[in-house]
């Protein structure tokens, strides 16, 4: 029998308890290190982080600022309406439930996206809408059975409404959902707090350019939940401020005039304050209702805007270009002036068409205009005259002095998307093809650019512009539709300062005689019939742009197709003493100016200077019509 050493025993009892002991003891160090760790060095990061999940932050969303007219008129609002809205940590089976409210309340496909997008950008704990708009008898058959629907109630939300509908349309713009792009642009502005929780962004015009005025701030409430996402307690408000209102330039009065005297006809129209390029009117037709957007438009509307062959949603004041026929003379003639390349009593003989270079041009009346000189040149619209005076200016000489009144040019209005435009050079047309053969400038091509045809595309805001300019005797401003933005956080009304762009060194004489000429053709010339018995003296010029080129047919409006009849323009500034307002009418496929863009141009007129409505006036007869 063998026995064990005690004392080894002991020896070996005592090192494995040591040992022990000794690891028990470092992990109390190590556990101990890593308590003052937390507790001492990383107390304030982890208390952060414990306030984070006891403490979410829901968004207050702002009211939208409004959009008022010159004289107070609301343009764009905000209404209350009651939504349908689930708080989906409050739900148990929240499929389940949506299903259930769809046997009271109508909920569509479209209404079920919207929600589940939503859902994946919110908190649980944030109330959603399901249904937005509900009617007073929907809300009363919900109530009447909400016992039924835990976390689901009604609340009242306010929505974006333009209460004249297409009226204004382009120059309003809309707001819609946002998009990709649109989370693009917040975060370059650095404003993705301020549009938690918002739903809608502007998508063109004022809604679009001044999104960031309109928008305002959003507010807070600091909310206490619990472990599973509930809201326990609200701890702290801060509240939203309302987005800054736009009172603008435009009159919507004299809006609405111009837009019923267009009728179902397609085109465009701009009228400016001349002294300080103040938008009194923008229209294009046909206008759309940005009352579909709000919600999200459905497929069907979005259909017929998209595949409307009128095109409705294009803005024919800014991004259409059209070649500006016979309102292009009177810059010619005082181009001609201002470069001693005519004086106003030199006269010309016209047969009634212009040969260069064995190419006949033709003039618009047969058997010609006999003796013209500068004055009847305009009051009649010669077309001869014209071929003439762009040879002998040639055409850089041309482009020069047209690009001081921003022909060719963005006007820099204060609505995103407006069109450069045309204003042919021989620098241009380098630039814009690529064959040697076709980037040559031939002179025959000059001529016609005398008559606003040819290569020239300008837009309506650039016509408009430009004979602003001429009655601001040079001094040209940026055409801008907002007057002042009021601040509702301080109160202050920041005025958009009208500022001139820059003054043409034109001389006085020359000015005032291309006026003369422009009253004598509303007086005696191509736009008298639409100005019989006007109780004011205007300035204008009717003008008609080829759409379609006849290949030396003799044009005849009653048997060409009506989208490839000839455009039809007018430009005008009034009273022509002391002008108050300028603009430019064009009327797509309309025919001539003086009978389809003239007559518009006098109801605007009549409007805005004598605040009445006049009739209708007569259509110009033929003999009027062939001359523009």
């Amino acid at each position: 029998m063998e026995f064990k050493n005690a004392d080894d025993e002991l020896h070996y009892f005592r090192r494995r308890l040591t040992g022990a002991g000794s690891f028990v003891l470092f992990a109390f160090v190590v556990l101990f290190a890593r308590f003052v760790w937390l507790q001492v060095f990383q107390h304030s990061y982890y208390q952060t982080r414990a306030e984070d999940n006891r403490i979410s932050l829901v968004p207050i969303l702002p009211n939208r600022g409004l959009i008022i007219d010159r004289n107070g008129v609301v343009l764009a609002r905000n209404y209350s309406a009651y939504t349908l809205e689930i708080t989906p940590s409050k739900v148990v089976d929240l499929e389940k439930t949506i299903d259930e409210l769809e046997q009271v309340i109508e909920i569509q496909a479209k209404d079920r996206k919207r929600f589940k997008r939503l859902l994946e950008e919110s908190r649980n704990f944030e109330s959603l809408p399901i249904r937005n708009r509900l009617s007073d008898e929907e809300v009363a058959k919900f109530i009447a059975r909400r016992y039924r629907f835990p976390g689901v109630d009604v609340k009242a939300r306010l929505f974006r409404q333009y209460p004249f509908n297409e009226s204004a349309s382009h120059l309003l713009g809309y707001i819609g959902r946002i998009t990709d792009r649109d989370l693009t642009t917040i975060e370059e502005r650095d404003m993705e707090d301020n549009y938690r929780g918002t739903e809608h962004f502007g998508k063109s015009g004022l809604e679009q350019k001044y999104e960031f005025d309109l928008h305002g701030q959003t507010g807070f409430e600091q909310v206490e939940v619990d472990s599973s996402g509930r809201a326990v307690r609200v701890l702290s408000r801060i509240p939203p401020v309302a987005g800054n209102n736009l009172t603008l330039t435009v009159d919507a009065k004299l809006q609405e005039v111009a837009e019923q005297a267009f009728g179902d006809r397609r085109g465009a129209l701009v009228a400016i304050e001349p002294a300080t390029g103040g938008i009194l009117a923008l229209v294009s037709m046909p206008g759309f209702d940005p009352n579909l957007f709000v919600d999200g438009i459905d497929t069907q509307s979005w259909d017929a805007l998209n595949n409307s062959l009128d095109k409705p949603m294009i803005n024919r004041a800014l991004n259409g270009t059209y070649p500006p026929g016979s309102t292009f003379k009177p810059y010619m003639a005082l181009a001609a002036l201002e470069n001693g390349k005519r004086t106003p009593q030199q006269t010309i003989f016209d047969p009634g068409y212009y040969n260069f270079g064995g190419h006949v041009f033709h003039d618009d009346k047969k058997g010609g205009h006999g003796s013209v000189n500068m004055y009847k040149s305009i009051v009649e619209s010669c077309d001869t005259y014209y071929y003439m005076l762009a040879n002998d200016l040639g055409i850089d000489s041309i482009a020069g002095f047209m690009r001081q009144f921003g022909f060719g040019q963005r006007t820099g209005i204060d609505i995103e998307g407006e069109s450069e435009g045309v204003l042919p050079s021989q620098e241009w047309k380098r630039k814009r093809f690529k064959r040697p053969d076709q980037q040559r400038w031939y002179a025959g091509e000059t001529i016609s650019i005398g008559i606003g045809q040819g290569y020239n595309a300008y837009t309506p805001i650039q016509l408009a512009q430009a004979m602003a300019t001429l009655a601001n005797n040079g001094v040209m401003y940026r055409p801008h539709i907002v007057k002042f933005v009021a601040d509702t956080k301080t109160g202050a009304a920041i005025p958009v300062e009208p500022r001139p762009l820059r003054t043409i060194p034109l001389k006085p004489g020359n000015i005032e005689i291309i006026k003369q000429a422009l009253v004598g053709v509303n007086k005696e010339g191509t736009g008298s019939r639409a100005f019989v018995g006007a109780e004011y003296v205007s300035a204008g010029k009717t003008g008609t742009a080829q759409v379609y080129s006849l290949k030396g047919e003799k044009y005849s409006e009653g048997h060409v197709k009506e989208r490839m009849r000839d455009h039809a323009l007018f430009i005008a500034f009034a009273p022509a003493e002391q002008p108050r307002i300028a603009l430019a009418v064009l009327v797509e496929n309309g025919g001539f100016g003086a009978q389809a863009a003239a007559p518009i141009a006098r109801q605007v007129l009549d409007y805005y200077l004598l605040g009445k409505r006049p009739k209708t006036p007569a259509p110009a007869d033929e003999t009027d019509a062939e001359e523009d």
